[in-house]
């Protein structure tokens, strides 16, 4: 047992709607003790590659605040954006735009925030779920106001980390479990089981086809029920 979880158990996930009294489309989105504060907001303009083009774009950002992890974390600054950061705003974007109808967007950037509170591992996955959830609340509030006339979202997504330590197979790990795993990958996939993203990586041994069918199985069923949990979280705000 793994602090009295299952080795397929997600982390308890809690979804704090419009945690932000000023930003309506901001989620405090938690898994276990990773919490990451995701903001939305529809801003008119796209990148100029896009102009004309009758499509609008997604973009996200992402950080770890300096009290986030023990020792502290020094904050990163305009310019001197570390790798990591830089690779995991990447994927976050890339998520979101494999949802998107982008001529939904004509004119339009969806521009997402994610920002981690406090990391326990898994912060890019708990941040790719949390921004879906604050941009279906950015777009609701869009159509709302008549900026949008349709909803670019086509389905939902959701994404889990996946790990392999000991010979046993572990669903959402969290930084003890991370740290020490033989086999690290993170999966992003949409209602439809179709992958957006699958981030994968030997930390001390090979891995064979069969493990990474058998994660991306166990990987697959913990986004079916972190969807469960964002829609039913996004139905309240109807």
């Amino acid at each position: 047992m793994r602090r009295g979880r299952r080795e397929n158990e997600l982390r308890p996930i809690t979804i704090q709607m419009g945690f932000l009294e000023r930003r309506p489309a901001s989620v405090l989105f938690s898994m276990g003790s990773t919490k990451v504060l995701a903001t939305a907001c529809i801003e008119a303009g796209v990148p100029s590659f896009l102009e004309g083009k009758g499509k609008g774009w997604a973009t996200a950002e992402y950080d770890m605040l300096p009290g986030s992890t023990s020792p502290r974390r020094p904050r990163e600054r305009a310019g001197k954006v570390s790798g990591r950061t830089l690779e995991i705003q990447r994927m976050i974007g890339r998520s979101l735009r494999g949802v998107l109808d982008l001529t939904a967007l004509d004119g339009f950037t969806l521009a997402l925030d994610c920002d981690v509170l406090e990391a326990d591992g898994g912060t890019r996955t708990a941040s790719v779920n949390g921004a879906f959830v604050a941009a279906s609340l950015a777009v609701r509030e869009a159509m709302e106001k008549g900026l949008l006339r349709r909803s670019p979202i086509t389905q939902a997504l959701g994404a889990v980390s996946v790990g392999i330590s000991a010979g046993k197979l572990l669903v959402d790990l969290d930084y003890a479990e991370d740290s020490s795993a033989d086999v690290d990958l993170n999966l992003v996939a949409t209602t439809s089981s179709a992958v957006l993203e699958i981030q994968g990586t030997s930390e001390r041994k090979p891995f064979s086809l069969e493990e990474l069918d058998r994660m991306v199985q166990s990987g697959m069923e913990g986004i079916h029920e972190i969807i469960e949990r964002c829609r039913a979280a996004i139905a309240t705000r109807e």
